[in-house]
């Protein structure tokens, strides 16, 4: 609970009703397609009012700008993206985004995929560290 003991989800709700135009459309069918994708996905509201999506790791934050939504990916530069819906954040090294314009069409299809795309790789990270937690250390002899 946060923001006067609301709910992440319903703060979501709030936030879609608020912006009230194509923005709020655009970020409600993102998080539809979401839940789709990823049945169980748990919802975050941080930074002063910005939804963030948790699977065994953050998939992506859905922030609302004048002319764009933008759904950042965490760890976008690792993901596969063959579809090549990112189109923003391009030049670092783990985060990618993408940039919804108004009255642009979402490939649905492409994106359910890259979520659970996004999925994949934080539970093979998870994976990996646990593995690295359990396997014991070579002691060094002196």
């Amino acid at each position: 609970m946060s923001a006067a003991g609301k709910s992440p989800s319903k703060l979501i709700d709030a936030r879609i009703k608020e912006l009230g135009d194509w923005r709020g459309e655009t970020l409600a069918r993102a998080r539809a397609l979401l839940k789709e994708a990823v049945p169980g996905v748990v919802e975050e509201w941080k930074w002063r009012g910005v939804p963030v999506w948790y699977c065994d790791g953050m998939i992506c934050t859905g922030e609302t700008y004048k002319s764009v939504v933008k759904l950042t990916f965490a760890n976008g530069a690792a993901l596969d993206d063959p579809s090549k819906l990112f189109n923003s954040s391009l030049d670092g090294n783990v985060r990618r985004a993408i940039d919804i314009s108004e009255g642009e069409k979402i490939n649905e299809r492409a994106l359910k995929a890259l979520f659970r795309e996004a999925v994949r790789f934080n539970q093979a990270k998870a994976k990996k560290k646990a593995v690295a937690e359990a396997t014991p250390r070579k002691s060094k002899k002196t």
